[in-house]
């Protein structure tokens, strides 16, 4: 085929799919971006109902990459605890993925905006997480990246539902070859030991996060945590936690050992799903989990702490963060100007075209990071 026939096939194809998808949806809302992506609200013309379209950027390699992750996981998957894929539109160097619209908010939100939240709320929520997990496995897929900010609730009432979101990082194992993995992914403070050890890794490493999600839901701190990377990573190696402080002592033994049968440096014996989903903790939820209201404690350690979002790793700055950043810097600069100014120091011209750059820098940022363009 020539260059024009191609160009010509990849015209009408860019213009049929565009056709089709702002004929079936509207567009309402920017919701939320990645480092590849835009997660879009819409609405479906015919019934009303609401979706979420997840926009991936494939001009570069990195969102290629991305885009073939999700959706090699997404179209093999259908599990109520797992975001479900509708339908796809690729138009040109962007790919639209139509998903079910999770409304309930992120996991961590959720537990501190309700006024209690026990051990028996715990076990609920990584009741349905293990049992993705476990599906997830059932399929040779590894998720690569479980976190707080992956789990989302379907709908913000209390019997909601937990999905597990963003495949972007997800390895799809195949039955007839060996299934395990090499490549160095996933957000810091949730990596397995022998993914940081560059060893052939195993879906064992979804259950090491598992376990700091736990952590993380019965205290509202990180059991390895370090503003200087090497040192964390070295934490983790060493995997060496603590259940010191609030709310630890109000927390029972069981669901401790549930933390340690997963924390386990040795994956080998690191608990799997299954085994997860039958620990006593989980099993006797009902009869012994305890109910003493651990809410205040763990709000208060999740407010009062380095945030516990955090970036994939190898991953660029999000336009959002980058907005951030232009802002800040902007507005240090026009409160030294300020400062000049008040101290009655001379403001050279300079001084005067900086500010008004940076000024123009500022109101730029700004209407970026709140359009609500798609």
């Amino acid at each position: 085929i020539g260059e024009k026939d191609k160009e010509r096939r990849l015209g009408k194809y860019y213009i049929n799919h565009r056709f089709v998808f702002l004929f079936r949806y509207d567009i309402k809302a920017v919701i939320g971006r990645g480092n590849y992506s835009r997660v879009i609200r819409v609405e479906q013309k015919a019934t009303k109902q609401p979706f979420a379209i997840k926009l991936i950027e494939t001009s570069r390699r990195e969102g290629r990459e991305v885009c073939t992750s999700e959706l090699s996981v997404l179209r093999r998957v259908s599990h109520c605890n797992i975001i479900q894929l509708i339908e796809v539109f690729e138009i040109r160097d962007r790919v639209y993925l139509v998903m079910e619209l999770a409304t309930g908010g992120e996991l961590l939100d959720r537990v501190i905006a309700q006024g209690s939240f026990t051990e028996r709320d715990a076990t609920r929520v990584l009741q349905m997480v293990a049992d993705g997990i476990r599906y997830l496995h059932s399929l040779r897929i590894t998720h690569r990246n479980l976190k707080p900010e992956n789990l989302l609730y379907y709908h913000p009432g209390v019997e909601s539902k937990i999905l597990i979101t963003d495949f972007g990082l997800a390895s799809s194992g195949k039955a007839s070859s060996n299934w395990s993995m090499t490549t160095l992914c996933g957000t810091p403070e949730y990596m397995a030991p022998e993914i940081l050890l560059r060893n052939p890794y195993t879906s064992a490493v979804d259950m090491w996060a598992l376990g700091v999600i736990t952590y993380i839901l019965l205290s509202g701190m990180l059991p390895f945590e370090d503003e200087n990377q090497s040192r964390l990573y070295r934490k983790i190696l060493k995997g060496k936690y603590s259940y010191t402080g609030d709310p630890w002592p109000n927390v029972s033994n069981l669901a401790k050992d549930f933390i340690d049968q997963l924390l386990n440096v040795d994956s080998t014996f690191r608990m799997s799903a299954g085994q997860a989903l039958n620990h006593p903790w989980v099993l006797a939820t009902a009869a012994t989990s305890s109910m003493k209201n651990l809410h205040r404690s763990i709000s208060q350690n999740l407010m009062h702490r380095t945030p516990i979002r955090s970036r994939s790793l190898k991953s660029a700055p999000t336009s959002e963060s980058c907005h951030s950043n232009r802002i800040v810097f902007s507005l240090i600069f026009l409160a030294a100007l300020v400062w000049r100014i008040v101290n009655s120091q001379s403001v050279s011209e300079w001084y005067l075209l900086s500010a008004y750059r940076v000024q123009s820098t500022v109101l730029s940022a700004w209407e970026s990071t709140t359009q609500q363009s798609w």
